[in-house]
Parts: structure tokens; C-alpha cells; sequence
């Protein structure tokens, strides 16, 4: 889940150290992929807190990609900083057109369905999924929702998302509740 108050936006991890040269593989969560490698610094955060870090070299290895980091020159060092989490500052982010949203932007937002009559909370969005044909919107439970079920929503705007206000924190969708 994002932290609304951080100024730091999760984009990719760690995964393990790579050689001995100090390289490390680095599974991206941007879209494309390719797209973290011009993103600096990359903010590391490590169990002993964030830290700053320069991505020196990057380039595709297998599915992924590997990188080394300015400073970093050995497998010890490496070691340090795998298994972590990679973020990026909000304000290195590309512009969205109208009606475009990062999925940061929609995870923690109330959904409220408007299926055949009365509007009813369904809970909120916990994260979402990528399968190909549509993102999903995983919506989790709240104390106020319908019922204690969690949800997969489709996200397909004019279909069954019909509104998202980010002011006021909320999706409105057209969603059969028994799915």
C-alpha cells in the first residue's frame, strides 16, 4: 500500500546481488519495464532507512535487468542493498492526461457501487492487478462496506469504473455485488 503522506513512490525491487562486481538484479514495476532506468536517485528503502542512490550502469538481463549502483564495487556491497525496495520521488513522474491515473493515485480510494438502485460501499481499493486485457481494482473490505467479501472490479472506465474523484476519495462503479 502507498503511504499518502511520503513523497516516494514504490517502482521496482532489489531482487539479489549479480556477480562480484558489485551488480544487482532489479525486478521493475513500471510500464514498460525498461522505463526505471531514467528515473535517479533511485531511493533505496534498506531496514536501516532510505537511502539515495545512484544508478551507475543498468542494462537488460533475462526477464529483468541488472544495475550497479556509484560506489558500489563488490559482491559485500551489493549484498547490503538487495532484497529492498525501490522508489522514485512523485515529483519525477510523467504528466497524466485528463482521466488517466497512476495506480498510487487509486490504492486507499473508497469504492461505492451503483449497481440497480442504491449506492452501496463495497470497501477499498487495497492494490491492483495486472492481467492483460484490464488492470483489476482489488477492493478490500471496510467496516462500512456491504458485506466482508473482497472484490475484483475490472478497471474499464464508462463500463464499470464510472467516476474516480481523487478530492474526495472515491470510485464509483456499476459492479453485479455477488461477483
Amino acid at each position: 500500500m502507498v503511504d499518502k503522506q511520503s513523497n516516494l513512490i514504490d517502482v521496482g525491487r532489489v531482487t539479489s546481488v549479480f556477480g562480484i562486481k558489485g551488480w544487482v538484479k532489479v525486478h521493475s514495476d513500471t510500464e514498460p519495464p525498461e522505463n526505471i532506468a531514467g528515473y535517479s536517485p533511485w531511493w533505496l528503502k534498506t531496514r536501516h532507512g532510505v537511502k539515495a542512490m545512484e544508478v551507475e550502469e543498468f542494462q537488460p538481463h533475462g526477464k529483468g535487468f541488472i544495475a550497479r549502483f556509484k560506489g558500489v564495487d563488490d559482491r559485500d556491497g551489493a549484498e547490503a542493498l538487495a532484497r529492498v525496495t525501490i522508489a522514485i520521488e512523485r515529483s519525477q513522474l510523467p504528466p497524466l492526461a485528463p482521466e488517466e491515473y497512476y495506480w498510487h493515485q487509486l490504492e486507499g480510494l473508497k469504492v461505492i457501487n451503483e449497481y440497480e438502485g442504491e449506492p452501496q460501499v463495497l470497501g477499498c481499493v487495497k492494490h491492483l492487478l495486472e492481467t492483460g486485457a484490464n488492470d483489476v481494482l482489488v477492493v478490500a473490505p471496510t467496516e462500512d462496506s456491504l458485506d466482508d467479501r473482497e472484490r475484483l472490479v475490472p478497471y474499464v472506465p464508462g463500463q464499470f469504473v464510472k467516476q474516480v474523484d481523487l478530492v474526495e476519495g472515491l470510485i464509483r462503479v456499476e459492479w453485479d455485488p455477488d461477483f
